[in-house]
This record gives structure tokens, sequence and C-alpha cells, in this order.
């Protein structure tokens, strides 16, 4: 597996609660990961059931045999200020430029400088190593932006480095490029069974192949469960509603006389396997699609009590099983 995994998706198709999830399933047997928010929403500090992060990375989850995951909610501002402490050595006055307001200019004004640093942030502790020369995380996942940004968001070192053409801001770039653009990086692009969330999931991949950017694995998500198989829904568009009452009266589901219960179950029945049909035909469509872009393809299914602690733990033993692990 890549050490930096790249989780990204439509709007509403639960990409933040799949990163949690890959989070601890890479972290299992021991395994170190460090899971980074990147859009200032708190989203997995919500899914772990724990306070706000703040700017540091703290431990908020044990995986299974011991595995430990850290997370880090990035603030562009405080981003900056590392990167000026880092490159220029300003320490009080990068402090000083923030009391001023320059900061906050600059990552919210000046053409990519936020993405720049929210990714090189994130490839800063996929190459961090401790004393002993190892490396301080076995992965990084990144809950990334939705798939309608995602190029342009991990490609604008690319930009960068084209414009700054010598100094640090271009070498900076460069590296982190260099992380982005190896199998060190792996971008996976979660989706639902559903026809534009699949549309954009083809969109981005296309666009993430012709930037070069490492392409992973298509994740669905929230999967009903199969009730019927095609023979089923066969069965259902022929068989006769006076046979459905008298299977239904034969079950004790209401008597078999005209008018009946049985006989008023039959229409609500039939219109909630209809329903069925047309959901089952379109999700077996959208699988095919996806089986066509040529990645892994890994199903997660809909919590039917809502999504908690125990879910995501949950959604991780699954990721494990399909070997995202």
């Amino acid at each position: 597996m890549s050490r930096l995994q790249v989780v990204s998706g439509k709007g509403g198709t639960g990409k933040t609660t799949v990163a949690a999830a890959l989070a601890l399933a890479l972290a299992e047997e021991g395994k170190r990961t460090l899971l980074v928010e990147v859009e200032g929403r708190q989203g997995i500090a919500q899914l772990f059931e724990t306070q706000a992060l703040p700017y540091e990375e703290r431990k908020i989850a044990v995986a299974p045999g011991g595995g430990e995951v850290f997370a880090l909610a990035i603030d562009p501002e405080l981003a900056l200020l590392d990167y000026l402490q880092m490159f220029y050595k300003l320490g009080s006055a990068g402090r000083a430029l923030r009391k001023l307001g320059a900061i906050d200019f600059a990552t919210t004004i000046a053409p990519g400088v936020r993405d720049v640093l929210l990714t090189g942030k994130a490839c800063e502790a996929v190459r961090r190593k401790d004393r002993g020369g190892r490396f301080v995380y076995d992965y990084v996942v990144m809950d990334a932006p939705p798939t309608g940004r995602i190029t342009r968001f991990l490609n604008v070192n690319d930009e960068v480095a084209g414009l700054a053409k010598i100094g640090p801001i271009h070498n900076q770039a460069q590296a982190v490029m260099r992380v982005l653009k190896s199998p060190e990086t792996a971008v996976h692009l979660v989706t639902l069974l559903e026809e534009m969330p699949v549309q954009e999931t083809a969109d981005g991949i296309a666009e993430l192949r012709a930037a070069r950017l490492p392409v992973g694995r298509v994740i669905v998500n929230m999967v009903r469960p199969q009730v019927l198989d095609a023979a089923d829904l066969e069965l259902v568009g022929s068989v006769s509603r006076p046979a459905v009452a008298r299977s239904l009266s034969s079950a004790g589901l209401g008597g078999a006389r005209r008018g009946g219960h049985a006989e008023r179950l039959v229409e609500p029945l039939l219109a909630q396997a209809e329903e069925y049909a047309e959901r089952y035909t379109l999700e077996t469509e959208q699988r095919a699609v996806l089986a066509e872009l040529g990645l892994p393809l890994h199903e997660l299914p809909l919590l039917a009590e809502g999504m908690d602690l125990a879910g995501l733990y949950a959604l991780a033993r699954k990721l494990r099983g399909q070997g995202v692990s």
C-alpha cells in the first residue's frame, strides 16, 4: 500500500467516513496512521466522538492489534507560519505578520497558497523520520477536497514550481510533487451507486490520469443490502395479484375472503417490489460503469443504525476483509 492515501469523492458520498475507516484499517497490527483533515469542517472529530482537533497531531483511536490513529486538522495560517520559520527563520516576525493580517491575506487571497500549504504539510508528515531513521507514520490518510477540485488541489505545487524557478518555494513545491506523483501516493475516489456520483467519479479519474497523479481504488459507499435477486424480480413482474393474496393468506396475513387484509396488502407490496426493481437495475448499470474504469472496486454497506464509533470500526473491518490494509 502507498504511504499517502488521499480520499476524495462527490459531496454527500461519505468520503470523510471512508477516510476515517481507512485510517483504522491501515493502523492494525501495531501500525501508526495519521488522519489529516484539510477542509476545516472538524468532521474527523465528530466521527471519533472527540473534541475539535487543534493544529497538532493527537491520538484519537486504537486500532485492532494495538495500532494507533492520530489526527491533524491543518490550519493554513499556522501552516504558513511553520513554512516561514522552516525556510526563512522568521520566528517572531512571522507572528507579527499574522497580527497585521498578512497571513490571513496570503492564505485566502493569494492564488494557490492555501492548497500548497495543505498538501505540503501532509507530505511533510509522510517524509518525517524519527531519530532512529524510521518513518514516524506508516501511513498518512488525507480527507481531501471533493472530486471536482481534487486534481487542481493536488497539482497546485506543479504550477507553483513553474512560477518560482529557483529558491526554497520552488524546491518545496518540487519535493511535494515528487511525493504526490510517485508510488508513495494513491488517490481513492468514493462514490454511491447513483448516476451523478458515478459520472463525477469517472470524470475525476480521467482528470487525475491526465495530470499523471496516481489513482488508487474506487470505494462504493452506503450500499444497500440485496433483498431480491434477478430471478425474484422477474417473478415479481409476472405473478398475478390473486396469487400473491392467496400466498399472504396462507402465511397467516389476513383472511382469504375478497377485500380482506391480505388482498389490501398486495398493491403496496408490489409497488415496493417495483421500486426495488428500478433501483436494482440502476445499481447494476452503475456497477458496470465503475467496472469499466479498470480500478480495484470495493463496497461498504449502508449502516441501518446510522454512523457512530462502532459503525466506523465495522467499516474498517469490511475494508480489511476486502484487502485494503
